[in-house]
């Protein structure tokens, strides 16, 4: 299958709903959309969520590459616009910030599990396991072994890719393009934002 039909987004209008309700269960399903747009389902714990967080330095970088990547966006202003865009919460999807924090809040529901991007690249083991016990999947000592070399491999070529920008995977990626001056406007967008939350993330690995 193609992948966007394998793993279709939900708010997105290709391949539809048609797809996804033809998938058979246990179906997997992604989408960007804020918790609260969320179908009532996931609020009632009848689906389970895995939301990926990742720091918000490499995230508006990985997004301003994804953005100009794309012919559908041909996104074609600065990468300090872009930044002031996010920073403003002027983007698709509405603010990163609001969308990160209302997951965060539901991170301790029994049908949601909250994951941090760095912690993928830091102990990829720990993840799958963690992944493994959520969904309430057994597998062996070989299996698991097996899949984490899969898993490395496609981290290794997320990160590595000639299609890709270089580096797009990897953490840090932000100081190879944020100015100083940027950097301390966004330090203190960020707490200004983020200061009554006790959300951590690692923006150095």
């Amino acid at each position: 299958m193609n992948i966007d039909e394998q793993l279709p987004v939900l708010e997105y209008p290709q391949p539809g709903l048609d797809i996804i309700k033809e998938l058979t269960s246990p179906r997997l399903i992604k989408s960007h959309l804020p918790y609260r747009f969320l179908p009532s389902d996931l609020h009632n714990g009848d689906s389970k969520v895995i939301y990926m967080a990742r720091n918000p330095k490499d995230l508006v970088v990985s997004y301003y590459q994804f953005h100009r990547s794309l012919r559908t966006m041909s996104y074609r202003g600065t990468f300090q616009e872009f930044c002031r865009r996010f920073m403003n919460d002027k983007l698709g999807y509405g603010s990163w910030f609001e969308h990160v924090q209302e997951f965060w809040e539901h991170r301790m529901d029994s049908n949601v599990l909250f994951l941090k991007y760095e912690d993928m690249h830091r102990d990829l083991v720990m993840m799958v396991e963690q992944l493994a016990r959520f969904l309430g999947v057994s597998c062996d000592k070989a299996q698991l072994e097996s899949l984490i070399e899969h898993c490395h491999q496609l981290v290794d070529q997320c990160c590595n890719a000639e299609a890709l920008p270089v580096g797009r995977g990897r953490v840090g990626l932000w100081k190879d393009i944020f100015t100083v001056s940027m950097n301390e406007k966004f330090d203190l967008v960020y707490k200004q934002k983020m200061g009554k939350c006790d959300l951590v993330f690692d923006f150095y690995l």
